[in-house]
C-alpha cells in the first residue's frame, strides 16, 4: 500500500499540470504549537519552498513552491516522517499558501 501511495505521489510531482501548485498534506501526530513549528522550520529550509503553513487544529501542512520550481512531495514526506509524524494524505492543490491559509481560516 505504501509503494502505491509513494508511486502515485512521485507520478502527481512529475507532471507538468502540477508543476506550480502547493502540495496540502494531512498529517498525524502533531499535537502542540512545538510540533507545527518544527515541522514549518524543517520544510522551509527546503530549497524549492517559497511558503509553508501548518495548521495545527485542521493537521494540515501547506507547501508552495518558488516560482518556477516544483515541490519534492517525496523529500517533503519524508522530512514530516523523520520530524516523527504520519502523513495520511497529499493532494496537489493550484493554490498559493495564502489563498489555501484563508480558507483553512474560514472553515474554522
Amino acid at each position: 500500500m505504501k509503494k502505491i501511495f509513494i508511486a502515485t505521489l512521485l507520478a502527481l510531482t512529475l507532471s507538468p499540470a502540477f508543476a506550480v501548485t502547493s502540495m496540502k498534506a494531512t498529517v498525524n501526530g502533531m499535537v502542540c504549537a512545538f510540533c507545527a513549528q518544527g515541522i514549518e522550520k524543517r520544510i522551509s529550509k527546503m530549497p524549492s519552498t517559497k511558503a509553508v503553513y501548518v495548521d495545527l487544529k485542521q493537521k494540515t501542512v501547506v507547501v508552495e513552491p518558488k516560482e518556477g520550481m516544483a515541490l519534492d512531495q517525496k523529500a517533503i514526506i519524508e522530512e514530516v516522517k523523520d520530524a516523527g509524524y504520519d502523513i495520511v494524505k497529499v493532494e496537489s492543490v493550484p493554490k498559493s499558501v495564502a489563498e489555501l491559509k484563508a480558507e483553512l481560516v474560514a472553515n474554522k
